[in-house]
C-alpha cells in the first residue's frame, strides 16, 4: 500500500479532520503483524541517509506535528532514530524567547534547516505560528494570515536554493486516545515527567485547532513540501507509515556514492608498501625475540 498517495493532502483541498479514522491500521492487524515491514523500512531510511550524508547534494526535512501527546517524541525515537546520528538533527520548537519575539517568526527556524547531506526533524515547528498563534489570538488575524505564503516561499526557497526535501506529517490522534495517553500519563511514574497543566488547558481549544490544521493542509501542502495526515491512534503503524513515506521519497532522490577524492592506484601502491614494511618488522620482531629467548 502506497501511503505516500493515501495520506497526501491534496494541494488546494480542504480535508475535514473529523472524517479521518484516527484508529487505521490498513492491511495489518497488530503490531506482530506490521514489525517485518516496519523493520524493512528502518533499515532503507539508514542505508538511504548514509547516502545522502555521502554526496552531500540533497537534504531532507521532517516537520512533526501533533495534538499533545499526538506522538512526536515517539516518531522521533522511531524513525528518525533509524538514521545515524552524525548526520541527523532534531530540533524542537518551543514557545518563542522573548529575543526571539523581535524577530520575524521565521528567523529562529532558518539556523536549523538541514545543509545539504543532513537530514533534520523539526519536533513543532513555525508552524505553530498559524496554530498556537490563530487558536489563542495572539496576533491580529491580519499578520497570522499572511503567514502561509511566508511559509511557502521559506519552504520554496529551501528546495530550490539548497534542493531540501521537506516532508510535513501531521500525526493524528482522536480526542478519546489523547485522554487515554494522558491517563497513561499519569499511572506510569516513567512518564509522569511529561504531565503538563497545559495539555488540558489546550485539550479545550480541541475544534480550534482542528479548524486551524484543515486550513493549513490546505493553504500549505504543495508538490515541493506536501503535508501527510497520519492515523496515530496506533503507534506502530504510525511508525510503520511514515519510516514507509520518508524512505520512498529518499529513495527516489537517486542518491549515490560519491567517486573517491584520491588516486585510488596510489593509494593501493601505498597501502600495499605500508604492510611490507609492517611484515617486514613483526619478522624483526618475532626473530629478536627467540633470540633473547
Amino acid at each position: 500500500m502506497d501511503y505516500r498517495k493515501l495520506f497526501l493532502a491534496k494541494p488546494g483541498k480542504r480535508v475535514k479532520l473529523s472524517k479521518v479514522d484516527a484508529e487505521f491500521t490498513g492491511k495489518h492487524l497488530s503490531e506482530e503483524h506490521a514489525k517485518a515491514d516496519t523493520e524493512k523500512y528502518r533499515h532503507q531510511l539508514g542505508r538511504l541517509q548514509y547516502l545522502l550524508y555521502s554526496e552531500a547534494k540533497h537534504a531532507l526535512l521532517v516537520v512533526l506535528q501533533a495534538m499533545d501527546a499526538g506522538g512526536k517524541d515517539g516518531t522521533v525515537r522511531h524513525v528518525v532514530g533509524a538514521m545515524n546520528p552524525q548526520g541527523t538533527e532534531v530540533t524542537s520548537f518551543k514557545q518563542p524567547t522573548a529575543a526571539e519575539l523581535k524577530h520575524d517568526f521565521l528567523w529562529r527556524v532558518h539556523p536549523h534547516a538541514p545543509a545539504k547531506g543532513m537530514a533534520a526533524a523539526f519536533n513543532r515547528s513555525y508552524y505553530e505560528d498559524v496554530l498556537v498563534v490563530r487558536v489563542h489570538k495572539l496576533v491580529p488575524k491580519r499578520i497570522w494570515s499572511r503567514r502561509y505564503d511566508f511559509i511557502n516561499d521559506f519552504e520554496r526557497l529551501l528546495r530550490h536554493e539548497n534542493d531540501v526535501h521537506i516532508l510535513k506529517f501531521f500525526l493524528h490522534i482522536s480526542k478519546e486516545e489523547q485522554l487515554r495517553r494522558f491517563q497513561q500519563r499519569l499511572e506510569d511514574p516513567a512518564h509522569n515527567w511529561k504531565i503538563s497543566e497545559q495539555d488540558y488547558k489546550e485539550r479545550g481549544y480541541w475544534n480550534d485547532y482542528m479548524e486551524a490544521y484543515e486550513e493549513v493542509f490546505a493553504r500549505t501542502s504543495t508538490e515541493h513540501a506536501p503535508w501527510y495526515i497520519i492515523p496515530a491512534n496506533q503507534k506502530w503503524f504510525r511508525n510503520l507509515a511514515v519510516s514507509q513515506i520518508i524512505a520512498d521519497t529518499m529513495d527516489e532522490m537517486g542518491l549515490k556514492l560519491p567517486p573517491a577524492h584520491v588516486d585510488l592506484a596510489d593509494i593501493r601502491r601505498k597501502y600495499h608498501a605500508a604492510k611490507r614494511e609492517a611484515k617486514v618488522g613483526t619478522t624483526r620482531r618475532t626473530k629478536a625475540s627467540k633470540k633473547a629467548g
